[in-house]
């Protein structure tokens, strides 16, 4: 187990440097493993009442986690992929969160009108973007054809309400882990306290005149929006394929979205009409995909899986994927050659200088990281992921000169991504130096909330509560979590 601050954003199992305030206000480090348990919220709007419970012991599956990936470039390109699609469905072009979850699997499924949860594996095992876009289409016609409300019926018992709840927290997405020998967590992302084999259950899986009203949606957003449903066909003619075997050898999405052969002949009749069945994605968006699927193969930190891929080749996806697992390897000096030659062949890519600051953190070197993390916001100026990066590389340097910025950074980075405990746990460091000892008692206790340390996180939150103004924002901000009981919850 590393000892090292976090600083990858995918190692699962990394043990997170959470700022502790001493009894003489200077903040000091405690190292806590994060696991996420989510406030488990049923939302009002999805099942017109509210039901907030935390997900028991007995509900986890093998006692294995739901790992969520958080990475704005895969994120970003899942965005492109699916808002033409929810344009053509009548729903708004950013109505949909799609959160990444680690596993290689194929999996996707929705379970409300506003998160689609999809594996890495959709992406890794996709050749094209026209396979994760009909994926997509596909989920979207299921929330758009008000499939899911039999998700409101299942919620009626409560044990099925304690696996919803833990998917629809109302933090969505908060925060993650750590360090070991491979996987794909950040810094931003989550555990939730659910079993991997979620997906299979029946409560996520669909009638099969559902599926078929899914896919004829899915190929009509296709066409609306100029798009070949190969991508569409081709995944399915697989997945139908795996039926063949018995099911442990099947991906969930066969489980949840059964592959009737009748069903895939309807959907290849319907392909083959499209007058853009041949159609081709764009050069540029194939060019994101193959860098979005080396990038998530590489931090799977498996180097076989990669030189199998990539082997010997030359261009910028295997490029990337070596330059990624020579840094997940230990290699600094090696990993920092091999980003300066992505660098001079995409000078502006901020993905590229992201990793850039990443791999020089990580190294021991926060005060030569801020140019990279720099630049990367520069390109990306509404990205709060980077900007967080920048905010933490700038704590990280010690230098009390770089605080002010540091605290403006995070701020900004947590308005667009406020879900992010290692952008609260640097932030209560920053306060706490600059004399802010309540200041940095909220924000430590918002890190503990959202890594579902309730009882720290209230007893931080009281603190604060003492040096503070009654009523002002940062009182009520701690009040909030000084009266939160998740128990008190569960009969509402």
């Amino acid at each position: 187990m590393s000892t090292r601050p976090l600083t990858q954003k995918w190692h699962l199992f990394q043990k997170v440097s959470l700022p502790m305030a001493d009894a003489n206000c200077h903040a000091r480090r405690s190292r806590t493993p994060m696991f996420t348990r989510l406030f488990s919220f049923l939302i009002a709007a999805l099942f017109a009442f509210q039901v907030i419970a935390p997900l028991p012991a007995a509900a986890q599956v093998r006692g294995r986690r739901l790992p969520v990936v958080r990475d704005a470039e895969v994120e970003n390109l899942l965005r492109d992929y699916a808002e033409p699609i929810l344009r053509a469905a009548g729903l708004g072009e950013r109505s949909l969160q799609i959160i990444l979850v680690n596993d290689l699997s194929f999996n996707a499924f929705v379970v409300d009108g506003h998160r689609m949860f999809m594996n890495v594996g959709v992406i890794i095992d996709a050749e094209t973007p026209n396979e994760v876009i009909g994926v997509i289409a596909h989920e979207v016609g299921h929330i758009a054809g008000n499939h899911l409300v039999r998700l409101r019926q299942a919620a009626a018992n409560a044990q099925i309400m304690a696996v919803l709840g833990t998917l629809l927290g109302a933090g969505a997405v908060a925060a993650g882990a750590a360090s070991g020998s491979g996987g794909l967590s950040q810094g931003g992302g989550a555990m939730l306290d659910l079993g991997a084999g979620l997906a299979q259950r029946s409560l996520l899986s669909y009638q099969r005149s559902e599926e078929a009203t899914a896919d004829r949606s899915a190929v009509k957003y296709l066409n609306a929006t100029h798009q070949s449903p190969k991508g569409m066909l081709d995944t399915f003619k697989r997945l139908v394929d795996q039926q063949l075997f018995a099911s442990r050898h099947a991906d969930p999405y066969v489980q949840s979205h059964p592959m009737a052969r009748d069903r895939v002949a309807m959907l290849e009749t319907l392909a083959k009409q499209s007058k853009y069945y041949n159609k081709k994605d764009p050069p540029a968006l194939k060019a994101r995909h193959d860098l979005a699927r080396a990038k998530l193969l590489a931090f799977a930190g498996r180097q076989g899986a990669v030189a199998r891929k990539y082997g010997n080749k030359q261009g910028l996806p295997a490029r990337y994927a070596r330059a990624i697992f020579t840094m997940q390897s230990g290699n600094p000096r090696d990993a920092q050659r091999a980003i300066d030659g992505l660098l001079k062949t995409q000078p502006q890519n901020p993905y590229f200088w992201e990793l850039k600051g990443q791999a020089l953190i990580e190294s021991g070197n926060p005060p030569a990281s801020i140019p990279s993390f720099e630049k990367a916001v520069s390109y990306l100026p509404k990205e709060g992921l980077m900007k967080i990066w920048l905010g933490y590389a700038l704590v990280a340097t010690g230098k009390d000169a770089y605080l002010n910025r540091a605290v403006s950074l995070l701020r900004t980075g947590l308005q667009e991504e406020p879900n992010s405990p290692l952008a609260y746990s640097q932030l209560a460091i920053a306060e706490a130096r600059r004399g802010n000892p309540a200041l940095a008692d909220v924000a430590t206790a918002k890190s503990m909330m959202l890594s579902g340390n309730y009882q720290t996180a209230r007893q931080f939150a009281a603190r604060a509560q003492k040096r503070l103004k009654r009523g002002s924002p940062s009182w009520l901000q701690a009040d909030d979590i000084v009266s939160y009981k998740p128990s008190d919850f569960r009969n509402r």
